[in-house]
């Protein structure tokens, strides 16, 4: 080999250990956030963060939840993330940072960035009526009132719900979750949220009239269960699927899914309520009115169905504090996420506002989650535009984009809850902001 070939071949070498230096070290940013900062290095008092961990801590001693794990990040540092309690009553494993949670309603901003994706494809528009992309829901009925007997009286509405109307919960469809309208009722009554598939539930909906006119009120919905549809026609893939490959994969999350894997069952936190009469913590039994977590085959609901850890979950919000983009993947575009954060109810309507409420003062809606507009009129120390949402077995988060900060707290708990129990969320919120280092 002459002097000139071998110069090449060290340089080619040269190349190929940097380019596998530069890949591993890619592959090890995924690992975030496993590993705490602290508090000074993310700009809180060592104080403050000792006394979120044992406000945390005592919430789960006093039994108002069986285990908890909590992540605190500002400005891409994580300042605590910390875990306590158990994942089981029942055989007592204790919660570990890798336990999988059901995150139910969390999945929602899950949904809304995919749909977002297809926006910037120039696919649909926040003005379109839903029934362009779900034809299946043209021409549904309003319930303008109803007797004793759960019969109806239905109106044709003034117009088409909008997309931008499906994606702030103010297009008029119901949910069964609450309520003895017949409209909900019949949610209920035909499993709407235990059908098979995306194809079933859009058919259920079809008909089911809506509660009110377009625009003029906020009511939780099976909204983004029909988002879910959407971006399933839009992508012409399984809806599932395109999560996997423009989400999870991209992020490195790696244990969310609408299942939970045989070999991962041991991570996965049972739901607890507290029974008066044994005046402690229970486990609740599995539901028999929907598949189980376990079957790979359950429904992909984009309004609930996602399981995830507190690792995955806080990549996910940390690409959206970083306005769409983490460890060099770019899931959605700075305008995209500012869209998605930003209000967009009708002036005068509130975070669920109706007509005869007026709903929560300075909260709104924006793309599947809860916009706090102000501050002051919210009676909240978060920054103006913090944007925040919750699952059904108690697992939170808020984002602050002012201050580039987020919270996330996994619990798994429903039904009766501890007499005098914390308001773990605003105490937690609390300390927060009490700790923060000009």
């Amino acid at each position: 080999m002459n002097i000139q070939n071998l110069s090449s071949w060290l340089r080619a070498l040269l190349v190929l250990a940097i380019s596998i230096a530069f890949i591993a070290g890619v592959q090890a940013d995924t690992s975030w956030p496993q590993k705490e900062a602290g508090a000074a290095a993310a700009g809180f008092s060592e104080e403050g963060i000792q006394a979120l961990d044992a406000a945390m801590e005592k919430i789960v001693a006093d039994q108002d939840v069986a285990g908890m794990v909590w992540l605190l990040a500002k400005d891409g540092e994580v300042a605590t993330f910390e875990t306590t309690g158990l994942a089981r009553v029942d055989d007592q494993a204790p919660m570990q940072l890798d336990s999988l949670f059901r995150i139910y309603s969390m999945t929602k901003p899950v949904t809304g960035v995919a749909l977002m994706k297809l926006h910037e494809q120039g696919l649909w528009e926040f003005d379109d009526p839903v029934d362009k992309h779900v034809p299946e829901l043209a021409n549904l009925r309003i319930m303008s009132s109803y007797n004793d007997d759960g019969e109806m009286e239905l109106l044709s509405p003034s117009r088409e719900p909008t997309m931008r109307e499906l994606l702030n919960h103010s297009a008029g469809f119901g949910y069964g979750l609450s309520g003895s309208d017949p409209v909900n009722s019949k949610f209920r009554d035909t499993a709407v949220l235990a059908s098979a598939d995306l194809d079933e539930l859009i058919e259920k909906v079809a008909d089911i009239p809506l509660l009110f006119q377009p625009g003029e009120q906020w009511s939780y919905s099976v909204a983004v269960d029909i988002q879910g549809y959407i971006v399933q026609k839009l992508s012409a893939m399984p809806f599932g699927e395109f999560l996997e490959q423009e989400i999870f994969q991209p992020l490195a999350m790696d244990d969310t899914r609408f299942y939970v894997k045989p070999e991962d069952i041991s991570r996965f936190a049972e739901v607890h309520n507290w029974d008066a009469e044994r005046n402690r913590l229970v486990q609740r039994p599995h539901r028999t009115d929907r598949p189980s977590y376990l079957d790979p085959e359950r429904l992909e609901s984009g309004g609930g169905g996602l399981v995830s850890s507190t690792h995955d979950y806080a990549r996910f919000l940390q690409m959206l504090v970083n306005e769409g983009e983490l460890d060099g993947q770019k899931i959605l575009s700075p305008e995209s996420v500012r869209i998605m954060r930003t209000n967009s109810l009708r002036d005068e309507l509130n975070l669920r506002g109706t007509a005869t409420n007026a709903g929560q003062a300075g909260q709104g809606f924006g793309v599947d989650f809860a916009v706090i507009y102000d501050p002051e009129k919210a009676n909240s120390p978060h920054s103006p535009g913090t944007y925040y949402w919750s699952g059904a077995a108690g697992t939170w988060f808020w984002v602050d984009p002012v201050e580039d900060m987020f919270l996330i707290g996994m619990i798994q708990a429903q039904g009766e809850r501890r007499p005098g129990a914390a308001n773990m969320r605003n105490v937690a919120r609390d300390i927060i902001y009490e700790s923060l280092v000009d």
